[in-house]
């Protein structure tokens, strides 16, 4: 018989491209994942995946499977969504992309609070990938994270889109500037945000001119990112949703990245019904609001 978590692993593989990547989203080690594959082929009696040094290929045993596996965890998950509406009150499960602003999140929940009489949601916060890998599982029902036109495995609604720039402090000899090149920024230390999506592309972007930087300090907090941006111990790359008081947001020249944010929902639920419920339409205006009464960017106050 097959074990579910067996189908999980196997999905997981499938989805993230190899071994190692597909124990991270389930939680597993490596060796505890190979063991549950190499049980589910067992059972079938069939190979499901031709391994190499470089990468995981699904055999054509494998591949017809696939399909089926993904409908089986489908019907798993619509049972556990079934049982769970039967609860006095549903709560909708809400995954929140780390790199969105811890003050438009508090927002949200502000209103949500004064607009209703309880606060029927959890919130989950996770990076890209963690968000994605909840959503196949049910393990969440909505995510509030980036939209990639290559991804057609959930329904999606983009609410904005955004770019990339410099944060540094007001205090910064270049404080003043619209637009900073990187080679500008060579003796400068910088801030390493690791939850960032685009840390290999900022890398490289350095790279590629001659900037290999000082790193004074890494977080995963941009909370914490914007506190050692302000007190001046480096300089970062951020999206442009980030504003604080002492810290401006010029250009970086010839970084030309956006991210598209918007809500992911998963396939087990109703997407119109909780597209109109109290969680999601309040996030939604909320979002709104926030943006709308962002202040313009300090590097551009003053300015002729």
């Amino acid at each position: 018989m097959i074990d579910r978590y067996t189908l999980r692993y196997f999905l997981a593989v499938i989805d993230s491209g190899n071994f190692s990547k597909a124990a991270a989203q389930c939680n597993v080690s490596q060796p505890t994942l190979s063991v549950g594959i190499a049980k589910m082929e067992r059972e079938l009696g069939q190979p499901l995946f031709h391994r190499t040094n470089r990468r995981v290929e699904l055999t054509t045993a494998g591949a017809r499977f696939a399909n089926h596996a993904r409908r089986i965890e489908a019907e798993f998950a619509h049972a556990e969504h079934a049982v769970r509406e039967t609860a006095p009150h549903s709560i909708l499960r809400l995954g929140v992309l780390a790199t969105i602003p811890a003050p438009w999140i508090e927002a949200w929940i502000e209103r949500l609070a004064r607009e209703h009489d309880h606060l029927p949601v959890e919130i989950v916060e996770g990076r890209e990938r963690d968000l994605i890998e909840r959503l196949a599982r049910s393990r969440i029902d909505v995510a509030l994270t980036i939209i990639r036109s290559d991804n057609d495995r959930f329904a999606a609604e983009t609410l904005f889109t955004e770019g990339y720039s410099l944060a540094m402090a007001s205090t910064h000899k270049l404080a003043g500037r619209l637009v900073v090149a990187a080679e500008e920024l060579a003796d400068n230390p910088m801030i390493v945000r690791r939850q960032c999506e685009l840390l290999s592309d900022t890398s490289r972007h350095f790279t590629a001119r001659g900037v290999r930087p000082f790193f004074p300090a890494r977080t995963l907090s941009d909370e914490r990112a914007m506190g050692y941006v302000r007190t001046g111990l480096g300089v970062t790359i951020m999206p442009d949703c980030f504003r604080s008081e002492g810290v401006v947001r010029p250009k970086l020249a010839d970084f030309h990245f956006s991210r598209d944010i918007g809500l992911l929902f998963g396939q087990h639920i109703d997407r119109t019904g909780v597209r109109g419920g109290a969680v999601v339409s309040t996030l939604v205006a909320s979002l709104e609001s926030s943006r709308a009464l962002r202040p313009p960017a300090p590097a551009l106050l003053g300015q002729s």
